[in-house]
């Protein structure tokens, strides 16, 4: 982050205002001074001195508070950017007519800064014809609609329409301030982990969730690029608006990947690509009492997809790998990843430490991206989205 930014956080009256707490919060924590607008409706879900503790400033509610200093104006005119989470199904249509009868909706139509809206209702209400075409209208007017998510609703509904994460909400935030600098660029990227198989029903495979290519494919998607996912047994949804190409195994990726890094400006291999895979697949489930009290397997080696795709001189395409180590040592793990790049022959390498509560199950990460030649480029750390968009800005 570069400068503190004004946020304005709506709160709208639905019961996922709870979770706005942790929105307010994350802004907080990321060093932004934020400044909250609740609805009479929103303040019956979670408490003023709650949401005023956390945003350290007072809760703003009512057109008649501030009269003097325009106040119901001037919120909206001084943001740098405003965000409604949740925002209801009510909220979605008074936006979309651009009613203005409250402060949350003068404070709207007073901005001219980006706004972010967070929906979040049940499945049919998310459905329904009106609030989809409510949804329509704001996205033509360069409205940025975060989510909903798929899951558990109030009781036991599930489906369509829950409230995305706070995390996830800040960071698709902070991106609509971010320009469009990848537009009208190619860029692939592979995330997951890929798996070999044993027998039908087990494998060989690794801890990775998907979570850093996917924030990865997610950035580059929010700065204009057409973005192709290569992905291998993601445990995050894939995010809208980008080409989804699954694969099992190492091989599959690799022919995918090579498939769709032929027109592409940028290839980014974050994927945790298994080194080995068994010599022979048994064509049925492995019995225990067949084979005693030892299995033994023979691995080869799978092809190395990061250094065939550098090998491939392509005028104009920058390929990034990942190096994902155990190393405790900072130094040490600098030297691996200065190895690896020099080994591969790729432009650039993320290295990243990575272990039993680090790296592959976090929703953070901390890494440094260094050159062909074992410079450091940059380092980065926080959540995955903040450390993908510092990857990305090398590469405009």
């Amino acid at each position: 982050m570069t400068e503190p930014l004004r946020v304005v956080v709506g709160i709208a009256g639905g019961i996922a205002a709870y979770k706005a707490v942790g929105v307010v919060r994350e802004f907080v924590l990321r060093g932004h001074e934020v400044h909250v607008v609740a609805t009479d409706a929103a303040l019956r879900f979670v408490g003023r001195p709650t949401l005023e503790a956390i945003s350290r400033n007072p809760v703003e509610t009512s057109l008649f508070d501030g009269v003097a200093e325009v106040r119901h104006v001037a919120l909206g005119q001084s943001a740098d950017l405003v965000v409604v989470a949740p925002a209801t199904a009510n909220t979605l249509a008074r936006l979309a007519a651009g009613l203005a009868d409250d402060l949350l909706g003068t404070t709207i139509l007073a901005s001219t800064a980006p706004l972010v809206v967070a929906p979040a209702m049940h499945t049919e209400m998310w459905q329904n014809p009106a609030t989809v075409a409510n949804v329509a209208a704001l996205r033509a007017r360069g409205v940025h609609i975060v989510g909903p998510a798929s899951g558990q609703l109030t009781g036991s509904d599930s489906g369509p329409g829950r409230m995305s994460e706070p995390v996830e909400i800040v960071d698709a935030a902070l991106a609509a301030l971010r320009p469009r600098d990848l537009l009208g660029r190619r860029v692939v990227v592979t995330a997951g982990g890929t798996r070999e198989p044993l027998d039908p029903v087990r494998f060989l495979g690794n801890r990775s969730s998907g979570r850093q290519g996917v924030a990865i494919a997610e950035a580059a998607r929010d700065r204009g690029a057409e973005v192709v996912l290569v992905a291998a047994h993601l445990e995050v949804a894939p995010p809208a608006g980008v080409e989804l190409v699954e694969t099992g195994t190492a091989e599959e990726l690799r022919r995918a990947t090579l498939e769709a890094a032929s027109g592409a400006d940028i290839v980014i291999m974050a994927a945790a690509v298994a080194d080995y895979r068994p010599e022979v697949v048994a064509d049925a489930k492995i019995k225990k009492e067949q084979q005693g009290d030892e299995l033994v397997l023979r691995l080869v080696r799978n092809p190395d997809i990061l250094a065939e795709l550098a090998s491939e001189a392509v005028p104009g395409r920058r390929v990034v790998g990942f190096a994902a180590e155990t190393e405790a040592d900072d130094e040490a793990l600098l030297e691996l990843g200065r190895a690896k790049v020099a080994r591969k022959g790729c432009d650039l390498l993320v290295v990243n430490r990575v272990g039993w509560h680090e790296g592959f199950t976090s929703s953070r990460n901390a890494v440094v991206m260094v050159s062909r030649a074992g410079d450091i480029v940059t380092r980065a750390d926080g959540t995955k989205r903040e450390v993908a968009d510092a990857i990305l800005d090398q590469l405009r």
